[in-house]
C-alpha cells in the first residue's frame, strides 16, 4: 500500500472512490433505469469522476484506452454500455477536451487479478467498504470482543486513511471530496471520494446501522 500511495501522491495513479448511502431511496425511476441501474452509475462515474474533461490544456488529441471491470450482465447489455461510452467522444465536454477513442477494441475488460494496479485498488475500494459500512465494529456472534481479522482489517483501513490524509490532511471518507482549487480539482486530485445521491430521493426511515451498539 505504501509503494501504491508513493505513486498516488506523485500523481501518476489517479484513484476515485464513489459510494452511496443507504439512508437514502432514489424516487421516480422507471423499470429501465431499475434494470440497468449498475451501467447507469458506472457510465456517471466514468464520465464525471476523474474530470476528464480538465484533463488537456493542450491542442493535441489524446487517445484514451480504458480497461472497465468485467461487466456483470448479459452481452448485449454489456455492448450497449461500451457504446455509450464510446459515444462519449462526440459530446461536446470531450471534443473540447479532444479526448477520442480509436476504435471500439480501445474499450476492453479487464481482470483485476492479472492487473497490479486493479489488485491494488481493490485492497483500498475494500477498506473503504469495510469503513463506512462499520464492519470495524463487527464482534463473532457470543464473543465480548472483535475477532483478530477485524482488528487486521481497521489497522490496514487506518494506514491507507494515513496516506490519504498525508495528500488530504482534512479528508472525510464519507463524503464527497472538496474542490477547493475550483471545478478542475476533478482531474487535478490524485485521490478523491464521490458520494452519489440520487437527485430525486426520499428518507429510508428504515434504515438502521447493522453494526449500531
Amino acid at each position: 500500500m505504501d509503494c501504491f500511495f508513493d505513486f498516488i501522491q506523485n500523481d501518476l495513479v489517479k484513484i476515485r472512490i464513489m459510494f452511496t448511502h443507504n439512508r437514502y431511496l432514489a424516487t421516480n425511476l422507471s423499470k429501465e433505469q431499475r434494470d440497468k441501474e449498475y451501467f447507469l452509475l458506472y457510465y456517471q462515474f466514468f464520465k464525471h469522476a476523474f474530470g476528464l474533461k480538465y484533463s488537456n490544456n493542450t491542442s493535441n488529441l489524446i487517445s484514451l484506452y480504458i480497461f472497465f471491470d468485467q461487466l456483470p450482465d448479459t452481452k448485449q447489455k454489456n455492448k450497449e454500455f461500451i457504446d455509450y461510452i464510446h459515444s462519449l467522444q462526440y459530446g461536446e465536454e470531450f471534443r473540447e477536451a479532444k479526448l477520442v477513442f480509436k476504435s471500439k477494441e480501445d474499450i476492453a475488460e479487464a481482470v483485476s487479478h492479472k492487473h497490479v494496479i486493479l489488485q491494488c485498488l481493490d485492497i483500498v475500494l475494500g477498506a473503504m467498504e469495510f469503513r463506512l459500512n462499520e464492519k470495524h465494529k463487527v464482534k463473532p456472534e457470543g464473543q465480548r470482543v472483535r475477532g483478530k481479522r477485524t482488528i487486521a482489517k481497521e489497522k490496514l483501513y487506518k494506514h491507507i486513511n494515513a496516506r490519504i490524509r498525508d495528500i488530504y490532511p482534512n479528508f472525510n471518507i464519507g463524503e464527497t471530496t472538496g474542490k477547493g482549487e475550483g471545478i478542475s480539482s476533478y482531474w487535478d486530485h490524485p485521490y478523491r471520494h464521490w458520494k452519489f445521491q440520487p437527485s430525486t430521493r426520499k428518507l429510508n426511515t428504515d434504515y438502521v446501522s447493522k453494526y449500531k451498539k
